[in-house]
């Protein structure tokens, strides 16, 4: 029953067909179960383990390592290699099976938003049936069905209600709606149809708790048809789009584009040596062709860079470590980097962009009543207004005057001020206290009477001239109630009337020194209806309020609710002191005090962190449950308002509520939603659908939330974020949790984020330009006719542990200075782009030949081994080239040094990881020179370095390690060797590096005006600009 909030109780009755007095009968309970099911949410259909692995195999890289490593072992099998066939597909194995393990437990922890949401089920509920209450399970209730509540149920279904018993019935439907306060429940239908859930205040809604209260109601929808139903319809609807993270599309096209050059590369090396098939080496035209199809399958494990999965999943951890002593705590590794994208933040506004306190920011007391009968003093002379500062519930701050701007020293010696104190104290049931391990102030209790707490405590005691200075040489525990201790010792209360929805107020009586008084608070309308007479602060009397000073009084509280104020007023009268019990009646002839204006107020650095956001690109949008001129308010405090124009109102296009969203259509809502800085009284649609056109319009959206109505937004956002405070729902279905629930954290998490993806791009480039370099190696050696310069093993053990520890380390780079003044990069952008995949091809290239001297690299120390190398067999280039035509006993050298000699590959191997050595000092930053970004600025990666050769070593020098690598140990000479080839690629990339400063330069030049309009700076005019300058 959509509509049953428009609908009068009776109405909603007739159409259910239920009589109030009996209920449902048992025959129409099983007819309407039939109907509509169990009252229980849907658990779906839970992935199976098996599929969950059998995904993490899904993917590009993976499924080609997966077959060379199920080719290498049938060759090694076929070839009675023995154990050693088995040596690189067990390598490759461990390594897909380690990043399998990390994706099934991602996913796992995803699936948990929605089993969590069924902890919000109630489990009994109390039942009207065929004239008699019976408690039944929850989950056997239908629509129709008369329910008893009362305090401290969880209300197990959506209850349109019928009736309250007593004055008040309240519930906590924060977790649905983040309503930081109890909902003040009616039966009067509602005049709007189409209503947001904060609206409809004659529904109690599935989930929510009774705070107050006791009341009856009849079922009006059960299981997935109640607001909690339709989240987790939400939520399961999301997780069906399946939508994988710019990082992870990023990488799934450079596998993608990898793998195509790596099969065209196979292929051709394989057709190139067709000729050499039947060679008298191979013993046979089927030997030579599995030969050179095992040289191919060493091309493809050169090409993949088999770390690479690992290294981004470090990385990443890295990234989540340091988030997380900024009390950020991510749950999806891949989400740390997204956050380097992003381009929109939707924020909510209660305890995210404010402190979720309220706090106490002016107070309003009355000086003198004489000044109203004068016509040339205005009558807003008569008021004095004071402004409080201080966040939080800590009770520290000053009492200053606004006009004059001056600070109330003493303010406990102002009449008025001093019994707004009292009054504060007695009308309250909250309570301070000071934790000593988180060092902050803690509260209890509702917050209005906790910031009227905080005031009283500000303002002091009278009678010491040093006050409010003495409170504070106390210590925290003593200062956080100091005052209300004072003022519960002076005043006993006696009686309390509580408040109520009609009389808008709530009342004591102190009794001290046998004379009674009546405090009371309430809304300003309701109090100074019943005022008679003002206490000022000229006089220190009761003087008799006139019509002018109310209307001064009503203009003052007028203007705090513009400014978005939540205002309360505070009155007081003597007492007979023998009464002990407060009827209505009493709360009249009361003495005026003062009006307290409060809000809960943006966080300090919240600010200043949107003023980072602007620099960044990045655009902030609040979007809050609140009314529209609260979240305005807040939003001109923390600088949304950047649109350049004046007063409390923000434009039309700048601020809209969610029925007027609604009522657009979709051209309408997808301009709304890239113009809009505030949007207010949303409820979870307008969370999902906002993120759906930002994210239409190629947007990287991340959206905070704490409330089970905040789960399908924040699983369909590129980043969801919790908070720390927030449901088990909302931190399940988002990426990251708020341990602080702070603004600025998540700002600090996008610089973090985009430092990782600068990371991310300079391991990218040295790994994948060192396997450039050992694909060029096996290519040119096989289209040479030379001998296998690197076998599988040997470049496995390059790629995953020489290659792996420096890339890891390359994490640990500190991103630049001016990472937040760049816009966000687009979501489409590749990692490598033209020109720097340009640079690995250069880089790569040169690890595989040395231009100047046309002298290879690896083959060139390969080469060099065979022909210059005073302990080699100083062969001819002929010689080396026809290897496979070597016949026994005809040269001076045995042909067995072209297939069982294990030191021209070892020369090419180390020659290899030292060139990686000195890659990984280039990769320290992707444009700045050695001169001044320093290897000492990350000590991990030097490191890192010596690390790899020690262990390269190890393999070299350690003999059964030798044996496994097919290395031996090499001399002083052959050492100098590969220095001597090594070295240069620094100079290779240096001058590269220089290129690209100077492509900058010329850029910024064009913006400057001095280029021709319209000129574009590719790579194309960088070379140009380059062979200018030389």
């Amino acid at each position: 029953m959509e509509d049953a909030h428009a609908k009068t109780v009776a109405e909603v009755f007739v159409q259910l067909a239920v009589d109030p007095s009996e209920g449902l009968s048992a025959d129409d309970v099983w007819r309407l179960r039939r109907t509509w099911g169990r009252n229980e949410l849907s658990k779906g259909q839970k992935k199976s383990f098996l599929k969950l692995v059998l995904k993490q195999f899904d993917d590009v890289l993976v499924k080609i390592l997966l077959a060379a490593a199920l080719t290498s072992l049938i060759l090694g099998m076929a070839n009675s290699e023995g154990i050693y066939s088995l040596i690189e597909p067990s390598v490759i194995a461990c390594i897909l099976i380690a990043n399998a393990i990390v994706g099934v437990m991602t996913e796992t922890n995803a699936a948990k938003a929605i089993e969590e949401l069924g902890a919000y089920q109630a489990e009994v509920a109390t039942v009207c049936r065929g004239g008699s209450l019976t408690v039944c399970p929850a989950a056997e209730l239908v629509p129709g069905d008369i329910v008893e509540l009362a305090v401290g149920d969880r209300i197990p279904a959506d209850i349109r209600l019928s009736g309250i018993v007593g004055s008040t019935f309240r519930v906590d439907q924060a977790p649905l709606t983040g309503e930081s306060e109890s909902v003040t429940k009616t039966i009067e239908k509602i005049a709007a149809t189409k209503a947001v859930l904060q609206d409809k205040t004659c529904i109690a809604f599935s989930g929510t708790i009774v705070t107050a209260g006791r009341a009856q109601g009849v079922v009006v929808a059960t299981g997935m048809s109640t607001a909690i139903g339709q989240i987790q319809n939400a939520v399961t609807e999301v997780d069906c789009m399946d939508e994988t993270t710019p990082l992870k599309r990023k990488l799934d096209e450079f596998g993608t584009f990898l793998s195509k050059v790596i099969a065209a590369i196979c292929i051709l090396v394989w057709l190139i040596n067709i000729r050499h098939f039947r060679d008298y080496a191979h013993g046979g035209i089927f030997r030579g062709a599995i030969h050179y199809f095992k040289v191919a399958v060493a091309l493809a494990v050169a090409a993949i860079p088999e770390g690479l999965p690992a290294v981004v999943t470090t990385c990443l951890a890295l990234g989540t470590r340091k988030l997380a002593k900024q009390k950020a705590i991510v749950r999806t590794l891949s989400s740390v980097e997204t956050l380097g994208c992003t381009s929109v933040i939707c924020s909510d506004k209660t305890g995210t962009v404010t402190t979720n306190i309220m706090t106490i920011t002016h107070v309003c007391a009355v000086n003198f009543v004489e000044a109203a009968a004068d016509d040339k003093i205005s009558l807003a002379d008569c008021l004095t207004d004071y402004k409080v500062t201080g966040n939080g519930c800590a009770p520290e701050g000053d009492i200053s005057e606004v006009l004059t701007e001056k600070v109330v020293d003493r303010p406990a010696n102002l009449p008025s001020i001093l019994h707004l104190a009292i009054c504060s104290s007695l009308c309250n049931d909250s309570s301070l206290s000071y934790n000593g391990k988180t060092h902050s102030f803690d509260k209890i209790g509702e917050s209005t009477e906790v910031a009227l707490r905080v005031l009283a405590e500000k303002i002091g005691l009278p009678g010491f001239d040093d006050m409010p200075r003495a409170l504070t040489y106390l210590s925290l525990e003593e200062r956080a109630s100091h005052c209300a201790t004072y003022w519960r010792g002076q005043f006993e209360r006696v009686s309390t009337l509580e408040f109520d929805r009609d009389r808008k107020m709530m009342s004591v009586i102190g009794k001290r020194k046998g004379q009674s008084i009546l405090f009371t608070k309430g809304s300003p309308e309701a109090v100074l209806l019943r005022c008679t007479r003002v206490l000022t602060n000229s006089k220190g009397i009761a003087e008799p309020i006139s019509t002018q000073v109310r209307d001064a009084l009503t203009e003052k509280y007028r203007t705090y609710a513009r400014r978005s104020l939540r205002v309360l007023a505070l009155a007081m009268r003597p007492i007979s002191s023998d009464q002990c019990h407060i009827s209505p009646s009493d709360e009249t002839g009361l003495t005026f005090l003062g009006f307290c204006g409060m809000l809960d107020p943006p966080r300090p650095e919240v600010k200043r962190a949107v003023d980072v956001c602007r620099g960044a690109g990045i655009r902030v949008v609040m979007v809050t449950g609140d009314n529209k001129l609260t979240a305005e308010a807040i939003a001109k405090q923390i600088g949304l308002d950047d649109y350049g124009g004046s007063g409390i109102m923000f434009p039309p296009d700048r601020s809209y509520e969610g029925l007027e969203f609604d009522e657009m259509d979709g051209l309408t809502q997808s301009n709304a939603a890239l113009s809009m800085s505030v949007f207010s009284r949303v409820e979870p649609l307008h969370k999902t659908r906002l993120v759906e056109l930002l994210k239409a319009h190629g947007q990287v959206v991340a959206m905070t939330g704490d409330g089970v109505n905040d789960a399908p937004a924040l699983r369909l956002a590129d980043i969801g974020i919790a908070m720390g405070s927030g449901t088990a729902v909302a931190k399940n279905a988002a990426d990251m949790v708020l341990a602080d629930d702070n603004f600025a954290t998540i700002v600090t998490a996008v610089a973090e984020g985009r430092g990782i993806f600068n990371n991310t791009k300079q391991f990218v480039r040295y790994m994948v330009s060192s396997n450039i370099g050992e694909v060029v190696c096996i290519f040119i050696a096989a289209a040479l006719g030379l001998p296998e310069t690197l076998c599988p093993v040997q470049l496995l053990w390059v790629n995953l542990v020489t290659d792996g520890l420096p890339a890891t380390a390359l994490g640990f780079n500190k991103p630049e200075q001016d990472i937040m003044q760049r816009r966000p990069r687009r979501s489409d952008e590749p990692i490598v782009d033209r020109w720097l995949f340009v640079r690995y091809i250069v880089v790569g290239i040169y690890v595989g030949l040395e231009l100047p001297d046309v002298v290879f690299t690896l083959i060139g120390g390969f080469v060099w081994w065979y022909m210059f190398h005073s302990g080699g067999p100083l062969m001819t280039w002929h010689q080396l080239t026809s290897f496979t035509e070597c016949v026994e006993g005809v040269e001076k050298y045995s042909c067995d040094i072209f297939w069982k000699n294990r030191g021209p590959s070892t020369v090419s191997m180390t020659i290899l990881v030292v060139v990686e050595m000195f890659n990984a000092l280039n990769a320290l930053s992707e444009n700045e020179s050695l001169l001044s970004q320093s290897p000492s600025s990350n000590p991990w990666l030097v490191g890192a370095i010596v690390i790899s050769l020690l262990l390269h070593v190890a393999i070299l020098y350690v003999p059964w390690l030798a044996t496994i690598f097919s290395v031996t140990p090499l001399s002083s000479h052959e050492w100098c060797a590969v220095f001597w080839f090594s070295v240069p690629v620094i100079l290779v990339d240096e001058t590269l590096k220089f290129v690209t400063r100077s492509g900058q330069t010329a850029r910024h030049t064009m913006w400057e005006g001095k280029l021709p309009p319209g000129h574009r700076v590719n790579m194309k005019y960088r070379t140009r600009y380059w062979f200018s300058i030389i």
